[in-house]
């Protein structure tokens, strides 16, 4: 059940493309993110209990 695109189906699918890829990369990116600074507040937090 494909929608006839006609000339611009290219165009359109790789707009498509192209916006699903960004949208993976914003995710690996955060999840990327999100995992360093998780590691970086337990560093802190065991400075912090050691040290008083």
């Amino acid at each position: 059940m494909t929608p006839d695109l006609g000339k611009y189906a290219f165009a359109v699918l790789a707009s498509y493309g192209v916006s699903l890829g960004l949208i993976i990369a914003l995710v690996a990116l955060s999840l990327r993110r999100a995992r360093r600074t998780r590691a970086e507040l337990e560093k802190i937090e065991e400075r912090v209990k050691r040290h008083g």
